[in-house]
């Protein structure tokens, strides 16, 4: 684990710090489609990505989903901090988009660095500020781009968070993401072909001006 550590977090946080990430931390492996944090759930841990992404996902009263943000290698989540800070049930899920390899990190350490390393509590407010922005992105998002533009952006989302062109994803899976009907995910993908935007293979999509 440390050697992972050092790989990917070395040049933010100092070795005293990488030494009690390893020594508190337990590492843990996901499959794609996991669930590592669900709806309802108290949150005792931090999740610190080593490698693969994980997307979150909000639930209306009627159980439909609808998508946040990705966080990928070098992320944490907001609102895991938030419901970690304040001790709250967790108001969102959290899914592995691949397979994904991740530190947790239990509660009471991450509130005690805080305020023994300054690069933890960088990384903290920094991570905060940019699933916040994310955030904002996803509201503005909903309510001023089109659907075609709404589902390209999400399209170029889950590429940059698989490091990867090519998706593997099916239009129902997009539809549940989206909170909309496979039908109308499906012309609209057919629209963004015509347009270039992205190239359809089966149970897979190219996203080509990435």
């Amino acid at each position: 684990m440390m050697d992972a550590l050092q790989q990917y977090y070395g040049y933010l946080f100092e070795d005293e710090l990488l030494e009690e990430i390893q020594q508190f931390g337990s590492f843990r492996e996901v499959k794609e489609g996991d669930i590592l944090i669900e709806i309802g759930e108290y949150i005792k841990y931090m999740p610190l990505l080593i490698s693969g992404a994980i997307k979150i996902l909000r639930e209306d009263k009627e159980g439909d989903e609808l998508i946040l943000y990705f966080i990928e290698r070098g992320d944490t989540c907001a609102m895991t901090l938030s419901c970690c800070m304040e001790q709250k049930k967790s108001e969102i899920r959290a899914v592995a988009e691949t397979d994904t390899q991740l530190i947790m990190i239990p509660v009471q350490k991450m509130a005690e660095w805080m305020s023994k390393y300054k690069s933890w509590q960088n990384f903290i407010l920094q991570s905060y500020n940019e699933r916040m922005t994310e955030l904002l992105e996803a509201i503005d998002a909903i309510a001023f781009l089109k659907m075609d533009k709404r589902v390209l952006k999400y399209l170029k989302d889950k590429a940059m968070a698989n490091h990867d062109d090519l998706i593997n994803v099916t239009h129902r899976e997009i539809a549940n993401d989206m909170h909309t009907s496979r039908v109308v995910i499906s012309r609209l993908l057919k629209s963004l072909e015509k347009e270039g935007h992205i190239k359809l293979h089966r149970n897979s999509i190219k996203v080509l001006d990435l």
